[in-house]
């Protein structure tokens, strides 16, 4: 493989870094403060056409792969964290499913406003009882004489509700007594988020207060049967299809972070006097600070490895969860270190460092825990018997 990006690669790096310019931390330290959603940010990233990096060009997208993709959520996240990532997050590759499984009405329809950032949308599949066992999802969608939907459920830490008008949601269409296998019966829709019979809460949470969490409550919500992706009852499976990719690209955000941290540590270390010397030139200071680089670089080459097997159509469920975790842990001890080496600097809001530490969090729980993650390595690679 070679480990050297392209110029267009790096292309896309310089594109990121040119619209993060004009979002310094103080502006995501103000909208976490104030609990604003980033719609500026959103904007700059929509019109430069970035929102569509992964769409085909013949819908508005930019046609490119999973790896430049992840190139620019870390340029992204290396400029304002975990708020700044998750602002695009969604719109960066929600709806693989639509682009893999959809009919080319609901193409022609939805990919080419979504591109353009007209629609805003949030990824309706967690449940308060579920955790990350998603064939017990409880939301059930009924079918109506006239072919249409109801759905009705609870759904919960659904990202950025509070701003979206439309949702990528799960539902149950056949009882789970009456299927063979537990992952059959459920159904994607692709819907209007319709607050007449949605209601939705937001949670009050540590991080990353910019950009909203919440638990969504569902009566009878009508769903077109246009709205229907793919067949019913294959829903779980178009979700798991862009499952390996998603893993990439919070590798590539929490590296981003972990950069992020890395530097502010870094010049503080530069900068701070203390007993007549630099505390940088202190080896207590260098080592930690030195390690946090060499894991985040091992992490940044494990999610590029992941991210080239799934462009290239080949297995990469175990690599792609390997970038997660290794990238997750390896930005939990640079924030960690980045404290530590700020001293009670790095408790005070005006040093950032503090903000990252709270946003990486996310990262390290979700989409999925280490622990399930370790256990998912353990059973593919290592054939050992499986645990959950």
């Amino acid at each position: 493989m070679d480990y050297q990006l392209s110029e267009d690669q790096l292309a896309i790096v310089d594109a990121a870094e040119k619209i993060c310019v004009d979002f310094p931390l103080e502006y995501w330290r103000d909208k976490d403060k104030n609990h604003e959603f980033p719609h500026e940010f959103f904007k700059a990233v929509a019109s430069g056409g970035w929102l569509g990096i992964c769409l085909p060009e013949a819908y508005g997208g930019v046609g490119l792969g999973a790896t430049e993709a992840a190139l620019f959520l870390r340029t992204v996240a290396e400029c304002g964290g975990q708020a700044s990532a998750s602002t695009i997050h969604m719109n960066i590759f929600g709806l693989e499913p639509v682009v893999h499984f959809g009919t080319d009405a609901q193409k022609q329809a939805w990919l080419p406003p979504f591109a353009r950032g007209e629609h805003k949308t949030c990824f309706a599949v967690t449940e308060p009882d579920a955790g990350l066992d998603t064939t017990k999802l409880k939301t059930v969608a009924k079918k109506q004489p006239d072919g249409n939907y109801l759905i009705s459920g609870k759904k919960v830490w659904i990202s950025t509700a509070q701003v979206c008008d439309h949702m990528l949601i799960l539902a149950r269409t056949t009882p789970i007594e009456e299927v063979k296998k537990h992952g059959e019966g459920l159904s994607l829709f692709y819907t209007k988020l319709d607050r007449k019979y949605v209601d939705i809460r937001e949670i009050d949470k540590l991080g990353r207060a910019a950009v909203d969490s919440n638990e969504l409550f569902i009566d009878d919500l009508p769903v077109s049967k246009d709205d229907l992706i793919g067949e019913e009852g294959k829903g779980l499976k178009y979700i798991f299809h862009g499952m390996n990719a998603e893993r990439v690209f919070v590798a590539a955000e929490q590296v981003g972070m972990g950069r992020a941290v890395l530097k502010l540590a870094t010049q503080y270390a530069k900068d701070r006097v203390v007993f007549g010397r630099q505390i940088g030139q202190n080896q207590g200071v260098q080592h930690p600070l030195a390690r946090n680089w060499a894991e985040l670089e091992a992490a940044n080459h494990m999610l590029l490895a992941a991210a080239d097997l799934y462009d290239k159509g080949l297995p990469c469920g175990a690599e792609a969860n390997a970038a997660k975790l290794l990238a997750s842990e390896a930005c939990m001890n640079a924030c960690k270190t980045a404290m530590l080496t700020h001293g009670g600097y790095g408790f005070a809001k005006e040093y950032h460092v503090e903000r990252f530490m709270r946003e990486a969090w996310i990262g390290y729980i979700a989409p999925v825990s280490p622990q399930l993650i370790l256990s998912n390595i353990a059973e593919r690679k290592l054939g050992l018997p499986k645990s959950y």
